[in-house]
């Protein structure tokens, strides 16, 4: 079984099922709902006590729940540009507002770049008599950039310099 057709037995479940999101990260525990999500949309991995417990949840076989604690390809299946307009909206701001939020990330810390593999993110609902809001959090860690090869009085690393 490919990591794709999984995925596509879990949402079959889920619609089945007529399972939410919210009760399928509360029954496998320990992570945030986006990163749950992220692992049975085929994204993220699973530990091992998790994915046993999406198995169990899931009435999975020991291959299937394998490989929900296996590094998956990340990244597959969405083209870019994406053309879902959710996710697209997303691109969208990262193409618009990527080049200040880079000026103020540079300026605020130094040369580097944030992570996104040490890294936090929570989304929730924000009432709006304007109509809700949809809040995303991202706080990822600053990885200055190394200069190899730096000798003498030179820095090593790129971080900000005052």
């Amino acid at each position: 079984m490919k990591r794709e057709d999984l995925t596509e037995k879990l949402l079959d479940i889920k619609r089945e099922k007529g399972w939410s999101w919210k009760y399928i990260c509360e029954k496998i525990g320990g992570y945030s709902d986006v990163l749950i999500t992220g692992a049975i949309l085929g994204q993220m991995k699973l530990t091992k006590p998790q994915a046993a417990n999406a198995g169990e949840l899931f009435g999975l076989s020991k291959a299937e729940i394998a490989m929900l604690n296996e590094v998956p390809m990340r990244g597959t299946g969405t083209p870019m540009p994406p053309t879902d307009p959710l996710i697209y909206r997303f691109y969208e701001m990262v193409m618009v507002n990527g080049p200040a939020w880079k000026a103020l990330i540079e300026e605020e810390f130094g040369d580097g770049i944030m992570s996104a593999i040490d890294f936090d993110m929570a989304l929730e609902r924000v009432a709006n008599p304007k109509g809700d809001r949809v809040k995303i959090t991202m706080s990822g860690k600053f990885l200055p950039y190394k200069y190899y090869g730096a000798s003498g009085n030179v820095p090593e690393y790129g971080f900000k310099e005052e």
